[in-house]
């Protein structure tokens, strides 16, 4: 019987699969569910702008706007740089945090905080589009989007009460659009005297933190709670119109106008020392003006002399002779490695009667250090004839006009309000497809300004001013800017017609007091309108 029941059971088995293979194959091809739909597929055409935002997250911003600028190029070569750039980095991250960290422990009864490890990782971050605004400021202003999902590996160790702990930081995900703005722009390297960074929007933070090992941010609440706290935090401090301001120089000095000139004749040197091991000394001189971002001038080299004569003449620019001074350097050359200074000296220009020539004979020193006794030893002296010769009152231009500076409200303007002035400049590569006839229609709160008709002009300058008074800042309020083509001939063929527009908020308008740029026309291949934006007020 056992044998027969092990034969029927194995038969059974087979059977029973056999018949459920086919049975459900019949139900799922033959029976089906009357819940489940069809989905609708429509052409990307036919979606509106957030459906087709929220199928393509990643459009980059210079497709969405015209405005944004694409920047593969910048791309690339950072793609080529990272791995110099973040180490470069890095070392200046341990450089700034070093005494950041040294002073703040003690206030926490903390021993040590350091970096055991610091990477940015192999991935850069990428710059999807920058919009640039174009004024006629002296400033520069730039809003990149920047986009890093970066694997870096920052490691910090904390010592305290003879215990050491661990952080690690891992995938770091930073998405942001800040607005850097450069100003103002000066004629002195690197041309601009302070860098101001806003953030535009609340910036996207996320990372990985390993306490000790284990993942911190898997503690339920906390990677929710840290993420809200750092962009909360961040965007308190930096969201626009706060910004975190970088003084690069003093725009002071950087914008101080000439005075006069400074002719330095370099006659010749005696009793220099000499430096090279086989033969003499291959001497020159660097001239200079402290205060001065231009590269020191230099003389030829006199090769193996020790008492060498040029007779060579520079002529320098002066913007403050109160201040300055001519600093003067003599090296010796060689052909390889790093060129030995010999000794140098210093002549305050204030010392100097103006268009009087003045021969001095210099004592060459190693430093300007009076209390350094290396000073007292003999290296040599250096003759040199300079004059100082001021620009008469002809001379010397007068002060220009700050063109930043916004007049203030006539009188009668409300005390809480200001006055709103619109001027609308000119327009570029505006075209229209049956006549091009350009004027510039206005409209504020309903009420409709046009400027002047200009025929046949695909550049034109219209160079109107609009005024407006109002009772409270228009904070929250927008302008419409249209260019229109009007027909110059009689017919009711193609009257009118759109070259573009554009929706201008005035917010920023309000905070800045002052705002003159370049729009890209929406609806125009190529057309830009400038158009000049001020908020006069009382006060």
């Amino acid at each position: 019987m056992g044998f027969v029941s092990t034969i029927l059971g194995l038969w059974g088995f087979g059977v029973g699969i056999s018949l459920g293979l086919v049975i459900g194959y019949y139900m799922f091809i033959y029976f089906q569910p009357t819940d489940v739909k069809h989905p609708v597929i429509r052409p990307l055409v036919e979606q509106d702008s957030k459906t087709l935002q929220r199928l393509l997250p990643e459009i980059p911003p210079w497709v969405k706007n015209p405005d944004y600028d694409r920047l593969d190029w910048l791309n690339k070569f950072i793609e080529s740089m990272w791995p110099y750039l973040d180490k470069a980095i890095c070392k200046t991250v341990r450089t700034i945090a070093k005494p950041i960290i040294a002073e703040q422990i003690p206030k926490y009864k903390i021993d040590s905080v350091e970096f055991e490890v610091l990477s940015l990782g192999t991935l850069p971050p990428t710059f999807p589009g920058m919009k640039v605004y174009v004024t006629d400021e002296k400033e520069l202003i730039m809003e990149p989007s920047v986009k890093w999902a970066g694997n870096p590996n920052i490691t910090i160790a904390v010592k305290a009460f003879g215990l050491r702990a661990t952080v690690q930081v891992v995938d770091l995900q930073v998405f942001a659009s800040p607005r850097i703005t450069l100003k103002p722009l000066v004629p002195t390297f690197p041309c601009f005297a302070k860098m101001c960074v806003s953030l535009m929007e609340k910036p996207h933070v996320d990372f990985g933190l390993k306490l000790l090992g284990a993942d911190a941010m898997s503690i339920p609440g906390l990677y929710r709670f840290v993420q809200e706290l750092i962009k909360d935090q961040v965007a308190n401090m930096y969201l626009w119109p706060k910004a975190l301001e970088v003084q690069i120089m003093d725009p002071q000095n950087a914008m101080k106008k000439p005075v006069g000139i400074l002719n330095v004749k370099v006659l010749r040197a005696m009793k220099l020392k000499k430096k090279d091991l086989l033969g003499a000394s291959d001497p020159y001189v660097k001239v200079k003006l402290t205060e001065d971002k231009l590269p020191s001038k230099k003389t030829i080299v006199k090769h193996s002399n020790l008492n060498p004569e040029w007779n060579e003449e520079f002529h320098m620019v002066v913007k403050d002779p109160q201040s300055q001074a001519l600093e003067l350097s003599v090296y010796d050359w060689d052909q390889v490695g790093k060129h030995e200074k010999m000794g140098m000296n210093v002549i305050p220009l204030k010392e100097l009667a103006p268009d009087e020539p003045k021969t001095m004979t210099l004592n060459l020193l190693k430093n300007m250090d009076p209390n350094d006794v290396q000073n007292e030893k003999p290296r040599g002296q250096l003759v040199v004839e300079v004059v100082y010769k001021p620009f008469t009152e002809e001379q010397v231009p007068d002060d220009i006009e700050d063109p930043n500076e916004v007049q203030k409200a006539p009188d009668g303007t409300p005390a809480g309000g200001g006055l709103l002035v619109i001027i609308i400049h000119e327009a570029v590569d505006v075209e229209g497809k049956h006549h091009t006839n350009p004027y510039a229609r206005l409209l504020f709160r309903g009420e409709e300004r046009k400027t002047k008709h200009v025929k046949k002009n695909r550049d034109p300058r219209w160079e109107e001013e609009f005024t407006f008074t109002l009772e409270e800042p228009p904070t929250s309020d927008r302008i419409y800017v249209e260019v229109i083509s009007a027909s110059s001939r009689m017919g009711l063929l193609h009257p009118k017609e759109t070259l573009g527009y554009v929706n201008i908020n005035l917010s920023d308008v309000v905070s800045n007091k002052r705002i003159n740029e370049k729009y890209h026309l929406i609806d125009s291949k190529n057309g830009r309108i400038q158009i000049e934006l001020q908020w006069r007020t009382s006060s």
